[in-house]
């Protein structure tokens, strides 16, 4: 990865778990300082909300695993490539806005 490599995660347990705090140390990986209040400044989580608002609005519902699997692969290439990028620019704004806050809840 590069020593540059900075690892985020949103706090959640099973990121903390004790065998995948040994695996980043095991492979020298350095995790980002996350504040607990603040998981939704991960770009990804954006995305899987427009993913998931995607989905909701198909209709009719899906009714079966495989036309869901298919649906999701679909609408996630229909992204636009833009909003993606658009989100991961943000995050500059996003981290001194987490700062500004103390680590409370933020416009995002």
């Amino acid at each position: 990865m590069g020593a540059e490599f900075l690892f985020m995660d949103d706090n959640a347990r099973p990121h903390r778990a004790n065998i995948v705090d040994e695996c980043l140390q095991s492979e020298d990986i350095t995790r980002m300082d996350w504040t607990a209040y603040s998981p939704d400044l991960n770009p990804i989580e954006h995305v899987w909300d427009m993913l998931g608002r995607r989905i909701a609005a198909c209709q009719p519902p899906h009714t079966c695993l495989p036309e869901l699997r298919r649906a999701l692969l679909d609408e996630w290439c229909n992204i636009p490539q833009d909003q993606i990028d658009n989100l991961i620019l943000s995050m500059p704004r996003r981290c001194k806005a987490c700062i500004a806050s103390s680590g409370r809840h933020t416009p995002y």
